[in-house]
Parts: structure tokens; sequence; C-alpha cells
């Protein structure tokens, strides 16, 4: 994965190794709104690119029916999230795993879940990768799971404010592979899931991706 380490807030380090970014802060109550109006209460989860490890925590221990499983490609941020499990975490926080999600096959070998999770990510990484990650998404859902995507998307191939048309301009200057996805491309590669895309603060997206519910 050429996850992109770019991002408006850095993550400032404790002495226990946990880190703490801005942003998770900011939108963590607003994508756990949403996680509780949508989320299953039974099964299992997968958290892709856990990151610091904050949401890790909080949503596990939201969904205490869930056995929450957070994943990253990151040392420094796996070493950050078992730091959180380690003081802060329920019994249900499971100890993170290296996982690289824009890697063909990952659904075979962590699927089927019921739930899987990514914030942040898709701007993160390129087309290419993208492609990969959200087909094997699909292919990792249980029978009735539900995905979750947040972060910020193109819309009819444009960006919707100001501030994402910099960041977005920064990302590519950087990195000429990555940068913010079209929102009806990301919907046609999901495919067959369902999704609905719901508004969130700072022009962000939700993207609400749902497995038919084979044979039921």
């Amino acid at each position: 994965m050429t996850r992109a380490p770019l991002h408006p807030d850095r993550p400032d380090a404790e002495e226990d190794g946990r880190l703490r970014a801005p942003a998770t802060a900011r939108n963590l109550g607003p994508i756990l709104d949403v996680l509780l109006s949508h989320a299953p209460r039974e099964g299992r989860a997968l958290e892709i690119a856990a990151g610091t490890g904050e949401h890790a925590v909080a949503f596990a221990r939201a969904f205490p029916g869930l056995d929450w499983q957070p994943s990253d490609i990151d040392e420094t941020r796996l070493a950050s999230i078992a730091a959180w499990a380690r003081a802060e975490g329920p019994e249900t926080l499971r100890a993170p795993i290296h996982m690289d999600a824009t890697r063909p096959g990952w659904a075979e070998e962590h699927g089927p879940v019921e739930m899987i999770l990514a914030v942040n990510l898709l701007h993160l990484i390129s087309k290419r990768e993208a492609e990969t990650l959200l087909a094997e998404i699909a292919r990792a859902l249980a029978p009735g799971g539900t995905g979750f995507l947040y972060g910020p998307f193109l819309r009819d191939g444009a960006t919707t404010s100001a501030g994402d048309a910099r960041f977005h301009a920064s990302l590519q200057a950087q990195d000429a592979q990555i940068g913010y996805k079209d929102l009806a491309w990301v919907i046609d590669r999901l495919s067959p899931l369902v999704v609905t895309a719901q508004e969130m603060p700072a022009n962000n997206l939700m993207l609400i991706a749902r497995q038919a519910d084979r044979g039921g």
C-alpha cells in the first residue's frame, strides 16, 4: 500500500506510546452517531487503517457485542493501537494486526465479517489500490454485513470546497497517483453492495455499503 503519510493534523505521542490525532477527536462523535444508527450489534468488526487506535477503543466500547479487530500497515500506528488497547480497551478489542488492505486476497484471510470500517483512507492511496480495497471489502462482508467508508470525495469529478481543492491538490503534488476519489466511481466498485451516502461535517461523507442477506 502506498498510503501517504499526510494529514492536516500530526498525531501527538504520549509516554506510553499512545498517539493522539486532533482530526480523530473531531470526527469520532459524528462517526459514532452513524455507527450507532446503522452498524450491527453482534459479530466481527474489522477496522482498516485504524491509525492511532483512538477510534478502536471508543467504538469497541460502544459496541460490546462486536469482536473488534483493528488493523494497519504502519508499525508506529500498530504500537499506538496496542498501547490504547492496554490502557483503555475493553476485552472485545483485539490486538492489532498488520494488514495491507490494498493487497488482493485479504478478504479470504480475514472474512467473512459483519462490519468493516475505513476512515480517511481512500484519498491517501492510489486509484488502483482503491479499486482492490473496495473489491475486497465487498467480498469480505458476511451476508447481511455492512461496510462504512468515511472521508472526502469528489462529486461529479469536482471538489466541493476551496479547502478540499487545496488539500486534494497538495496530495497530488506529492504523489500524482493519490487524491480524492469520485463518489460515483467508488459506489460502482463496491458492487454488488447497496450503497447510501450520508453527509458528514467538513464536507465529508460516510458511505454505508450493505451486503445482501443471501439465503435469508
